[in-house]
């Protein structure tokens, strides 16, 4: 296969976005904290939350980790929530999803402080995302619009098609694109005729977790084309299983620019979110508003 696309690789845009956060993490007075709220020991749970630890020590954050019993009840988390909520040195508050049967996710996000949201899941949050004024944002979809400033890919006039309507990514990344002056189409795989609308995309923005849901004959040549989902699927004969997106590979022979799976958009929600660690921090010493 012949790749022609540009290669939107997420290490070098998250490294920028990292040391921008790191060198205003050393203009406060003291070093932004950052806890974040685990429960259970799911291995890809415990693998996030201690790769999200790790990096934000390696900005000069300070970082808690509170790993609760599976059998935690919600009364206990959002006790926690609260007293996390009234202490003045904690910035930044994140609670791992996905959330034991017993805890009303809802009621766990909800219970958190907007101004400590650094997931930007609280409902102000994302009121205040639609109605185009600043707040902490979702970090999956903060960092796409990163990703695209970084390598200067335009977003003002474009026509985007975000794939994709979960709460976490979609619809949250269909407003910032809005509010970026992107005329924006939200569609889904129930769309009819989903390709009809993607190959009208200039900026297709691809979140369904299904595994090569957009074929090459799905895009707009020369479109910019992010791909944020990553799929395990099992390798051809019984082969090793292997990581794939949502769009198919065969996309980068039309595309003009696409994020590669893996490597792509990933690097970029953590960096996010500890850029919204700082951001927080900024906002709650009296300094600069949400981006």
């Amino acid at each position: 296969m012949t790749v022609t696309a540009r290669l939107l690789a997420g290490a070098p845009a998250a490294e920028a976005l990292l040391a921008d956060a790191a060198a205003r993490a050393a203009r406060l007075s003291a070093p932004p904290y950052l806890v974040m709220v685990r429960l259970g020991d799911d291995p890809a749970s415990v693998s996030y939350v201690r790769g999200k630890d790790r990096k934000a020590r390696e900005v000069g954050l300070s970082s808690t980790v509170h790993a609760l019993p599976e059998t935690t009840t919600q009364a206990e988390l959002l006790d926690l929530i609260a007293r996390l909520n009234a202490d003045d040195r904690v910035n930044g508050i994140l609670v791992q999803l996905p959330l034991p049967a017993q805890i009303s996710e809802q009621a766990a996000l909800h219970a958190i402080d907007p101004r400590k949201d650094v997931d930007g899941f609280h409902p102000l949050n994302v009121g205040e995302l639609w109605a185009g004024r600043p707040a902490l944002r979702p970090c999956t979809p903060a960092g796409i619009l990163a990703l695209l400033d970084h390598y200067r890919i335009a977003v003002a006039g474009q026509r985007a098609v975000v794939v994709g309507r979960s709460h976490i990514v979609g619809r949250p990344l269909a407003g910032l694109l809005l509010n970026r002056d992107a005329t924006v189409t939200l569609a889904h795989s129930r769309t009819p005729d989903l390709g009809a609308v993607t190959r009208e995309a200039d900026l297709l923005c691809v979140a369904v977790g299904q595994a090569h849901l957009i074929t090459p004959d799905m895009v707009k040549p020369g479109a910019t084309v992010i791909d944020v989902g990553i799929n395990r699927v099992p390798g051809e004969k019984g082969g090793k299983a292997h990581l794939t997106g949502d769009v198919h590979p065969d996309a980068a022979q039309v595309a003009g620019a696409i994020t590669p799976v893996p490597g792509g958009v990933g690097p970029m929600t953590i960096a996010q979110l500890l850029a919204n660690t700082v951001t927080a921090a900024e906002m709650q010493s009296g300094g600069q508003a949400a981006r």
